[in-house]
């Protein structure tokens, strides 16, 4: 018999109309199913009503959503860099959820100007720090990530990231495997 497979939660971090988040997301998305490890769930806040101003009572979407984060073993966050940090509606997505993250490995695919995103990264690290996650070192990174996707979505030269995407989906691999069998046998207390 097989093993179960692990369940990635790709998230995207940008709700701008005309993102480019979209096409990074499903171009990682590809490259994840092809690890046999993945069931792969792509989880857009642009379709979901998920509110900036936290309540003590969290709407019916965001309960769903939380499900959704639960039911994870392992997340990658795809941002952009706006203003050399993340966008409000992934601090949104990520603040109205708690218990959802913790004791899980979170990794990262990051795209932007020169920088590529990887201010954003560093400040989600912090965040991620605080909610018990683990996050994983290497990173996917896109610099002047307009100008390498095609207009069908395909990276024009797609040597480099699809090597950093197998180094960092190996080690996202390793470390959802050894907290989800922590978390099974000796349940993670805060």
């Amino acid at each position: 018999m097989s093993p179960a497979l692990l369940r990635l939660a790709v998230v995207l971090g940008s709700t701008r109309e005309g993102r480019l988040c979209p096409v990074i997301a499903s171009w990682f998305a590809g490259q994840a199913r092809q690890i046999d490890a993945f069931e792969v769930d792509v989880v857009d806040p642009a379709d979901l009503d998920v509110p900036v101003a936290l309540s003590p009572q969290p709407p019916e979407s965001v309960r769903t959503l939380g499900k959704r984060l639960e039911a994870a073993d392992a997340f990658v966050i795809v941002t952009p860099e706006y203003n050399h940090s993340f966008p409000a509606p992934l601090k949104s997505l990520i603040d109205w959820h708690y218990v959802q993250w913790r004791a899980k490995p979170v990794g990262f695919v990051a795209y932007g100007g020169l920088a590529g995103g990887l201010r954003a990264v560093e400040q989600l690290r912090l965040v991620f720090a605080e909610l018990h996650a683990t996050t994983i070192r290497d990173t996917v990174s896109f610099h002047n990530a307009g100008d390498l996707f095609d207009d069908a979505g395909e990276l024009r030269e797609p040597a480099g990231a699809t090597a950093a995407a197998k180094v960092m989906l190996e080690q996202l691999t390793w470390w959802a495997d050894a907290l989800q069998k922590a978390r099974r046998e000796h349940p993670y207390q805060q």
